[in-house]
């Protein structure tokens, strides 16, 4: 059964393969990620969960922060799961297999979260605040306000690792999470626009 499962797989990796080189067609392309079928939608409810997991430690934050100080420094808390093709065109760019452990072990931002905030102080305070829960793993800062990307683009972004407790174990994923004020997130909402619409690639 198990090698059967590890054909169906190496299939579906050729297959997946053999689409990107002809060029991704959505309709296509999310059809026969679905084909790798249980161990790809299995890694992405593991992702759900950890977004579930990192938003809901803002929300309680947020929930605090109203009511202990006469303004609330997080302003909206949003939630993003990468589609399949976003997954296979970074896969694509970075040469690596088309297996959910490549996805798993290579791409670090599956998962996201974006805290919008009012003013840069609060993100950094906020930030602070989440890196010094004792169930949560920074594993790598970038930090796009102090050293913005050439096109502008400013944020703060953190990979973290966090736990999900299933019924028989406890799984660490990663999530990462962005940091902007409101402005920042409408320039970064514009430009990604601008890319869609120009059809240009889009930064890493």
């Amino acid at each position: 059964m198990e090698n059967e499962q590890q054909m169906m797989e190496t299939y579906a990796s050729r297959q997946l393969e053999l689409l990107l080189r002809n060029g991704l067609n959505r309709a296509i392309v999310k059809g026969a990620v679905e084909r790798v079928s249980h161990p790809y939608k299995e890694l992405m409810a593991y992702y759900r969960c950890a977004m579930m997991v990192v938003a809901g430690k803002f929300n309680v934050l947020s929930e605090e922060l109203s009511l202990e100080y006469d303004r609330n420094p997080i302003e909206t808390i949003k939630t993003r799961l990468k589609t399949p093709e976003s997954i296979l065109e970074k896969l694509r760019r970075r040469g690596l297999p088309v297996t959910v452990e490549s996805i798993e072990e290579s791409i670090h931002d599956v998962a996201g979260v974006r805290v919008v905030c009012s003013y840069t102080s609060d993100i950094y305070a906020l930030a602070e605040t989440f890196s010094r829960q004792d169930d949560i793993r920074v594993i790598e800062t970038k930090d796009y306000i102090r050293t913005p990307k050439p096109n502008g683009y400013r944020s703060l972004h953190l990979i973290v690792e966090t736990p999900i407790y299933l019924h028989d174990e406890k799984r660490y994923m990663k999530v990462e999470v962005q940091f902007r004020t409101i402005s920042m997130d409408f320039w970064a909402s514009l430009e990604h626009k601008i890319r869609y619409k120009k059809d240009l690639p889009a930064d890493e």
